[in-house]
């Protein structure tokens, strides 16, 4: 059998999942970002959901998303309503899970090319 390397082009994606750090393509973060296709907004300054209000909604409309998925870290925490509330209020569809599975949900819908925003909180 022939194996041989796919790798994604067109968008960043997300290769691997830790505890503490994220691998994009091949480059480490080890600190809290959002990610679209075409950017990456690094030092995001919010490390778990409970500190999210709905003044982080801004930052991540300024990426224009289609579909935001919120990486709560290595489990599932639900912001507040008014966090939520900001996306809904504009039509803006949002999810919230594990950091994992926010990736691979991330990489598919990425790869599809649709507009998708990642927000994925890593430990300070």
């Amino acid at each position: 059998m022939d194996l041989s390397l796919d790798r994604p082009e067109g968008y960043l994606f997300v290769r691997r999942v830790g505890e503490r750090a994220i691998t994009l393509i091949d480059r480490e973060l080890g600190d809290s970002f959002l990610l679209a296709p075409d950017r990456v907004v690094e030092h995001w300054p919010v490390h778990e959901a409970g500190a999210l209000d709905a003044a982080h909604v801004d930052a991540l409309l300024t990426l224009q998303p289609e579909l935001v998925l919120l990486g709560t870290g290595a489990r599932q925490a639900f912001p507040a309503a008014a966090f939520m509330a900001g996306f809904l209020r504009k039509g803006i569809g949002v999810e919230v899970m594990d950091n994992a599975a926010a990736a691979r949900t991330y990489n598919l819908l990425a790869g599809e090319g649709r507009r998708v925003v990642a927000a994925f909180m890593l430990p300070a």
